[in-house]
């Protein structure tokens, strides 16, 4: 009898879990973190266990980068043209996943081994080398020639939600301190279908100095430059063959021209470092890989897209 119940349970969790990848398969935004439970800390890093994926995590205090603990090393989210991902450690980047279809693909990322979204397969690879960079769009704080990181936080929470037109990562930071300062710190991403950017608004407890975004710096790439009709937004852009395969890769971060103090040619990275200030920041990130489905294939291409783009937050004060 027991042995009947199990295998209707087991039945039961096999059925649930083909209806979730099927409804993964028809949505066109997903977000999702996945934590490793039933294993054990070993110094800083996680033995044994398996993942599961979670709303919510408040980073383990033994967590750092390569800890094992979180599936592709932090939360992650994509629309139907895109994904990314951010560490979230000390490092704080946000990377790239190049897709080459139009099917939610987050759910089965580096469930076969740690580093297997490195090797390109049918959906795709990682194609962002961040280094010692930025990534693309994420946080950090810039001063004296360099940048900080997350080296010291209290604590770190993070969530996702999965509505039926978005999907969304929210990261608190409480105690991040930097150079003697200490604030708490909130990015809200946010992806949307049809789309390759992400949304990402900001908000610092205290108005301090340095805190940036940027493009990370690669081989074989263009900077571009470009301010809307109105004064009011603008864009820095890089492109060329800086993917990882190597093939033509284009990033973009889009950003209000009053919310930036200055922009600076770091030794890693592209940067735009913002004014300080406590109030709710919006900028925009993408980036657009030329092995996407009806993907950008040039450069020609890659730059009418971005001026759409500025043409609408020109009209409309976002995209």
């Amino acid at each position: 009898m027991k042995t009947l119940k199990l295998l209707a349970c087991l039945a039961l969790t096999g059925i649930y879990q083909a209806n979730a990848q099927t409804s993964n398969k028809k949505a066109k935004t997903y977000a999702e973190i996945s934590v490793k439970e039933g294993g054990k800390w070993e110094g800083r890093k996680y033995i044994g266990g398996t993942f599961k994926n979670v709303q919510k995590l408040k980073l383990a205090p033994e967590h750092t980068d390569h800890s094992f603990d979180i599936r592709y090393e932090g939360p992650g989210w994509e629309s139907n043209k895109i994904g990314y991902r951010l560490y979230l450690d000390w490092r704080n980047a946000i990377d790239i996943f190049g897709k080459k279809t139009d099917e939610i693909v987050l759910p089965q990322v580096g469930q076969d081994g740690f580093d297997s979204y490195h090797e390109m397969s049918d959906w795709g690879a990682d194609i962002l080398k961040a280094g010692k960079g930025i990534g693309i769009g994420s946080i950090d704080r810039y001063l004296n020639n360099e940048r900080l990181h997350f080296y010291e936080v209290d604590s770190t929470l993070a969530k996702v939600e999965n509505k039926s037109k978005s999907s969304g990562v929210t990261i608190q930071y409480y105690g991040w301190k930097t150079a003697g300062e200490k604030i708490d710190f909130t990015s809200q991403l946010t992806i949307t279908p049809n789309q390759r950017h992400t949304q990402h608004t900001i908000q610092a407890s205290k108005a301090i100095s340095g805190i940036c975004t940027g493009i990370v710096k690669q081989k074989n790439t263009e900077v571009f430059k470009k301010v809307s009709q109105n004064k009011k937004w603008a864009y820095l852009a890089t492109y060329g063959a800086q993917s990882l395969i190597p093939d033509q890769l284009g990033m973009a971060i889009f950003y209000e021209v009053n919310t930036i103090e200055a922009e600076v040619s770091a030794e890693f990275d592209h940067l735009l470092v913002f004014k300080p200030s406590t109030q709710a920041v919006t900028f925009y990130f993408l980036g657009a890989w030329e092995q996407e489905k009806d993907g950008i294939k040039n450069k020609e291409a890659f730059l009418k897209y971005l001026d759409e783009k500025l043409n609408e937050l020109n009209k409309k004060g976002k995209i």
